[in-house]
């Protein structure tokens, strides 16, 4: 029965470990597009504070904070992290 499950979880594993693979040069990737979007915006955050209302302003402001590698970036990097721990969760149930 041990065997069983060892070869039914054993595809499933190896596809987690692709896809988080993937998604972390991906990840990794975006994270330095928006990284440069994120400063691009937060010069004109404060193009807008200066030049017109300041509800414009705190609004380009909270999406230069979201595009930027703390907002967006780091919610995937969450969620990646918590896909490999359910990789690591079904690998110790399985294989201990």
């Amino acid at each position: 029965m041990k065997l069983l499950l060892k070869i039914l979880a054993a595809p499933i594993v190896a596809i987690l470990a692709i896809f988080v693979w993937l998604c972390t040069g991906i990840l990794y990737i975006s994270g330095w597009v928006f990284g440069i979007a994120g400063i691009l915006m937060g010069i004109c955050a404060v193009y807008v504070f200066l030049t017109n209302t300041v509800v414009a302003g705190i609004i380009f402001t909270v999406l230069a904070v979201l595009v930027s590698p703390f907002g967006i970036p780091m919610i995937a990097a969450w969620l990646l992290a918590r896909i490999q721990g359910l990789r690591y969760a079904i690998q110790e149930r399985v294989y201990k």
